[in-house]
């Protein structure tokens, strides 16, 4: 099987993601590498659970390893501190040890959930990601980001916390419903978008036939995502400055989940398509960057069938959206943080944008 594997360079909290079909299945043999004593606690949600449960349960009882699987419910609301503290009320109970290892199976919703969980319970438990969706795959499971939501914003309360490894099994994503597997790629053209034109090319190309089903196309998309995403990691591990060029489109968009509360309105990766257009049209509206430029970026991502504008059928507000940005994590001194770009593939970080072009571009897309 083909299997590709990428080294996230931190010293000692240095670890690897394992990418290509099959990786499932080598769950408890890699686990068990990892010298962590013979234990395990699986957090899944209970879609996940039903689809892939009984395959790593399967895998890690070959190995010798003992797991109990808890599930939270599916969905981005299970990203709340009341469900955080039931998680981890119901670890404690099971009479865990320091080296009892949680591996987090599922989506992002699920990685950031337990990865928090691992963060606080005992001060601190080891963790596993095996992310099943594409967005996960490509980056909430890679990088040791972890948190829940707040009233006042998205993953506004969490902790750094790296996992031991990345087991990124692209065989699980054929069992993706379409949609989420293009919010999916979302994350994907976001890494061309900020930082390799190649790269982006190439999704140009090939991105239609990678979400139809090409393997070999997803595996490469998935590697190089996780190539850029360890390197930025690697130089900036908590996000005091390069590693705010992941945000691409996120400022917008988190804005954009906000206002929607987080539910299947607007998915995750759908809210950053959205961001990420406006994250372009605002550089061009600041003479950053040709409009030739954010046109292309939004005809690709019109052609895999992401959302370029918010939905008309919904009353959004200036006003709101620009109070739920001043809540970004990023804002530094009352002064929101941009992710900007000069063209395709030439992303950079600042503070320096004024109020006016702002407004203007959230204007301009909710009356579109």
């Amino acid at each position: 099987m083909t299997r590709e594997t990428i080294r996230v360079g931190l010293g000692p909290r240095s670890y690897d993601i394992v990418i290509g079909p099959g990786a499932l299945a080598e769950a408890g043999a890699r686990i068990t590498a990892l010298g962590r004593g013979k234990r395990v606690i699986v957090v899944a949600d209970a879609r996940v659970a039903g689809l892939h449960g009984a395959a790593l349960e399967a895998s890690l009882a070959a190995a010798g390893i003992t797991a109990e699987t808890l599930t939270v419910p599916p969905g981005e609301a299970t990203k709340s501190m009341a469900v955080l503290a039931d998680l981890l009320d119901r670890i404690l109970a099971l009479g865990v040890e320091r080296r009892t290892l949680l591996v987090a199976l599922g989506g992002g919703v699920v990685g950031d959930l337990a990865g928090f969980a691992a963060a606080t319970a005992l001060r601190g438990l080891d963790f596993v990601q095996i992310p099943t969706t594409l967005l996960a795959q490509v980056d909430s499971s890679v990088g040791g980001k972890t948190g829940v939501n707040s009233k006042h914003g998205k993953n506004l309360i969490g902790a750094f916390h790296q996992p031991l490894l990345v087991l990124a099994d692209t065989a699980l994503l054929a069992t993706l419903p379409a949609r989420e597997l293009r919010a999916g790629y979302a994350e994907v053209a976001k890494y061309g978008a900020l930082g390799d034109a190649d790269f982006f090319a190439w999704l140009e190309e090939h991105g239609p036939t990678l979400l139809a089903g090409d393997g070999d196309a997803m595996i490469r998309a998935v590697k190089r995502s996780c190539e850029m995403k360890a390197e930025i990691v690697g130089q900036d591990e908590r996000e005091a400055a390069q590693r705010a060029l992941l945000n691409l489109g996120h400022t917008f968009g988190h804005a954009l989940e906000a206002e929607t509360g987080y539910g299947d309105a607007l998915l995750h990766g759908e809210a950053v398509a959205i961001g990420m257009v406006m994250a372009f049209d605002l550089s061009v509206r600041l003479g950053l960057c040709p409009a030739a430029d954010r046109d292309r970026l939004a005809r690709h991502l019109e052609a895999v069938g992401l959302p370029t504008r918010p939905a008309r059928d919904r009353a959004w507000s200036v006003g709101a959206l620009l109070h739920h940005m001043t809540r970004d994590k990023k804002v530094k001194d009352g002064r929101m943080t941009f992710i900007l770009v000069r063209g395709i593939g030439q992303a950079f970080v600042t503070s320096e944008v004024p109020a006016e072009p702002v407004a203007a571009v959230l204007a301009d897309a909710i009356a579109a």
